[in-house]
């Protein structure tokens, strides 16, 4: 499995960085992890979304590709903490659909996005995190990033909707689901060894699985 390009995908606290970490120590694959704790705008964003969601969108979005053009260019294999994709179809598209983004500025955004995808190859395995709202809340409070205590339940129910729908319909390339409801990668060791399985098998397969 050389040269190949693998990006966890899914809500809030479903645990992408740990799987990250994981997958890159086990296989000895370079990982590129979401810019959060550097985020300038993050805390800002959950306390007032809708002044900050164009700011935070299009950072996530530069740091993205930045990275997404970096990964492709390795002569190894990569694995990255959430996708470039995410943001259009997730994120972006779910804060709109709230209110939080202004008409010109969610178009604006869209047109950025398709333009800096258009050069960009799609990873060769796409796998989807999918848990329930109460465990992505569990988990997020287990992490303890203050920023995210206080997000509303509403909106993970609203992401879990959007990431639902996209898994559907996503026709970029190969896509891995697991269900991460009753798995524990970090406290045990057959879980993890499941996981790490299910996504060394499909990646050298390249084959979907819905």
């Amino acid at each position: 499995m050389k040269n190949r390009m693998v990006s966890i995908a899914g809500n809030i606290g479903i645990g992408k960085s740990t799987i990250t970490t994981l997958l890159s120590e086990k296989f000895g694959w370079k990982p590129y992890f979401e810019v959060v704790d550097t985020n300038p705008y993050l805390s800002d964003f959950y306390g007032e979304m809708r002044r900050w969601a164009f700011h935070l969108q299009v950072f996530f979005l530069s740091k993205r590709f930045k990275h997404h053009k970096e990964m492709i260019s390795q002569n190894t294999t990569v694995i990255q903490d959430r996708s470039i994709y995410e943001d259009v179809e997730i994120f972006a598209k779910n804060l709109y659909l709230k209110g939080q983004f202004e008409e010109r500025d969610y178009q604006n955004y869209k047109e950025l996005f398709s333009i800096m995808t258009s050069y960009l190859k799609p990873p060769d395995l796409l796998v989807y995190l999918r848990a329930s709202v109460p465990v992505l809340q569990k988990r997020i409070q287990t992490r303890g990033r203050s920023y995210e205590l206080n997000i509303p339940k509403e909106y993970l129910e609203q992401l879990n909707e959007h990431y639902e729908n996209w898994a559907e319909h996503y026709k970029k390339g190969p896509l891995l689901v697991i269900d991460t409801e009753n798995i524990d990668v970090v406290n045990s060791r057959e879980d993890f060894e499941r996981v790490a399985g299910l996504i060394s098998e499909h990646l050298m397969m390249k084959q979907v699985l819905f």
